[in-house]
């Protein structure tokens, strides 16, 4: 990978992290506990209730996504970051730019 790819992707890492922080946050504000006392009917705290159990699984998946992009932001500068941990090869530069969260390239991924 070269240096100009290699910064290309830094930014793009850096651009993900804020985003996913802000995803984040409100993913937070949304999980928050539902109060017994509000009037919103049966059928609606049900509703709000299953809402709540979606936000929180993508909560999860968030805060593991910025695991991986915080983890990645760090071996950014690493030689060997672009490689494949499986095989060695390099992941394919589209793959870094929409994952850039990646270990693996497409091939040993699906394996």
């Amino acid at each position: 990978m070269n240096q100009e790819n290699r910064l290309e992707l830094k930014q793009r890492i850096e651009r993900s992290i804020i985003e996913t922080k802000t995803s984040i946050t409100e993913l937070k504000e949304l999980t928050k506990p539902i109060s017994p006392e509000n009037a919103i009917g049966r059928v609606s705290r049900m509703d709000a209730i299953n809402n709540k159990s979606i936000n929180e699984a993508a909560l999860a998946q968030a805060e593991t996504k910025l695991d991986k992009l915080q983890f990645a932001l760090k071996k950014c500068d690493e030689p060997e970051f672009g490689s494949c941990k499986r095989c060695g090869l390099d992941i394919p530069m589209g793959r870094l730019l929409l994952m850039p969260e990646s270990l693996y390239c497409v091939s040993c991924a699906s394996s």
